[in-house]
C-alpha cells in the first residue's frame, strides 16, 4: 500500500471513529486523538445508514480534566478552541458557565474548582467573578483543613535544630526550661533550680533558614494536584523561616513565586492542560538552588515525560548529589493511586528522589521530614505510600 493511501485511510479512520473498523492501524499518538474525539463525539447511527460521531464524554471532572490535556497536546489551538466550545455545550455545562446563580449553588470541591480552571477561557465575564469566589471557597476550605498543620510542621522541623542550651534571655523558652529542670526541683523552697536554660537561637531578619521549591506539572490529569500545591505554597510563603518559589510547567515553564499571596490569583494564572516537558522544569528548578543542603525540591507530576528523559534523570542525579533533597509525588491529591511512568518513578527513585504518591493531610509531615534531612522513602513506606517501582 503506498504512502498515500495509508495517510488517506489513516485520516478516515480518525474521522469515522472507532466503528469505521480496521481501516488503518492507529499509533500511540493517532489513538490518543481518536480517544479525545470519541470522548466527546462518541459514535452513533445517522440517516442513510451510515455513523456518526455523538456526545460520549463522561461528565466526571478527573475523565474531563484529562480529556482537555489531551486535546491540548494533540489538536491545534484553533481545534481545540472548538472542541472546548463544543464539550461545554454537550457535556451540559453551557448553562452552569453562563449562569451565575446556578454556578454559586453548584457544591463546590476541588474536582469543580479543576473543571472551572481547565474552561476559564470560556467563562464569560458575567460569571467570572462568581467563578472566582467558588473558587475561594474550596481554597479557604482547604486552609482551614491544612494550613495551621502545615505551618506548625515546618516551623517544628526547622526550628529543631536552632535550639540553644545558652539563649539570650528574650529567647529563652522557658516550658522547655522548666521541663528540663524539674529534676533540681526544691520542696522547701518552692522553686526549680535553674541549671540549663533552653531556648532557640536568634534568627535572621532577613535569611530564611530553608528554601522549598515546588514545581508543579500542569497537564490536564494533575488539576487536583494544582489546587492543592497553590493553597500549600500560599501558606509556606507566609513563613520567614522558609523561602518558597512555585513554578508549573507543561511544555512551558511559568514562575507563579509573585503570585503566592493569593492562591486564587495564582490558580487562574495557571494553564490546565497541554503537554509536558519535565526535564525543561527540573532545568529551571535547578537553577533556582542558592544552598543545597538547606534546599528541599519537590516535583508534583505523574512523570509522563514528554521532553528528554535522560537529561531528566542527569539533573536528578546532580540535584541529589549536590545535596539538595528532592522528592517525586506523583499525585498530591485525595484520589488514590494516580496512573503514573513506572519506569521512571523507579529510575528517579534509584537515583535518591523517591517517587510516591501523598494525599494533602500528609503533605505537612511529609515536608517536615524532608526539611528535616531524614529518610523521605522510609517515611512514605511507614505511612503506606510505596515508593513507586
Amino acid at each position: 500500500m503506498s504512502t498515500d493511501e495509508t495517510e488517506r485511510l489513516r485520516r478516515w479512520r480518525l474521522l469515522l471513529g472507532a466503528d469505521a473498523g480496521d481501516l488503518s492501524t492507529l499509533g500511540t499518538d493517532d489513538a490518543r486523538r481518536d480517544s479525545a474525539l470519541t470522548g466527546l463525539y462518541g459514535g452513533g447511527p445517522v440517516e442513510g445508514g451510515g455513523r456518526k460521531r455523538g456526545a460520549g464524554l463522561s461528565g466526571s471532572a478527573p475523565v474531563l480534566h484529562r480529556w482537555l490535556g489531551d486535546i491540548r497536546t494533540y489538536f491545534p489551538t484553533s481545534v481545540v478552541q472548538v472542541m472546548q466550545r463544543d464539550a461545554v455545550d454537550r457535556l451540559g455545562l453551557r448553562q452552569l458557565l453562563l449562569e451565575p446563580e446556578l454556578l454559586a449553588g453548584a457544591e463546590p470541591d476541588v474536582n469543580l474548582v479543576g473543571t472551572l480552571l481547565s474552561l476559564s477561557s470560556a467563562i464569560p465575564a458575567r460569571t467570572r467573578e462568581t467563578a472566582r469566589a467558588v473558587v475561594r471557597k474550596v481554597v479557604e476550605e482547604i486552609e482551614r483543613r491544612l494550613a495551621e498543620r502545615l505551618k506548625a510542621a515546618v516551623h517544628g522541623a526547622v526550628d529543631r535544630s536552632r535550639r540553644t542550651r545558652r539563649p539570650r534571655l528574650s529567647d529563652v523558652d522557658w516550658d522547655a526550661t522548666i521541663r528540663a529542670n524539674l529534676k533540681h526541683y526544691q520542696p522547701d523552697q518552692g522553686t526549680v533550680v535553674v541549671e540549663q536554660l533552653r531556648g532557640h537561637r536568634r534568627r535572621s531578619r532577613t535569611a530564611a533558614l530553608k528554601d522549598v521549591i515546588l514545581l508543579v506539572d500542569q497537564s490536564g490529569s494533575m488539576a487536583e494536584s494544582v489546587v492543592y500545591s497553590a493553597v500549600m505554597g500560599a501558606s509556606l510563603a507566609s513563613l520567614r523561616s522558609v523561602d518558597t518559589k512555585l513554578v508549573v510547567f507543561d511544555t512551558e515553564v511559568v514562575d507563579l513565586t509573585d503570585e503566592l499571596d493569593d492562591p486564587v490569583d495564582l490558580l487562574f494564572a495557571t494553564q490546565l492542560g497541554g503537554g509536558t516537558d519535565i526535564n525543561r522544569a527540573v532545568a529551571y528548578g535547578q537553577s533556582l538552588v542558592r544552598r543545597p543542603s538547606d534546599t528541599v525540591l519537590v516535583l508534583i507530576s505523574d512523570l509522563y515525560e514528554g521532553g528528554v528523559a535522560d537529561e531528566l534523570r542527569r539533573r536528578v542525579r546532580e540535584l541529589v548529589h549536590s545535596g539538595v533533597t528532592v522528592v517525586v509525588l506523583l499525585a498530591l491529591s485525595d484520589g488514590g493511586t494516580p496512573a503514573y511512568d513506572h519506569e521512571l518513578a523507579a529510575q528517579l527513585s534509584d537515583l535518591g528522589a523517591p517517587a510516591f504518591a501523598c494525599t494533602p493531610d500528609r503533605f505537612p509531615d511529609l515536608l517536615a521530614t524532608a526539611l528535616r534531612k531524614e529518610d523521605v522513602a522510609a517515611w512514605a513506606e511507614q505511612n503506606d505510600m510505596p515508593v513507586g517501582r
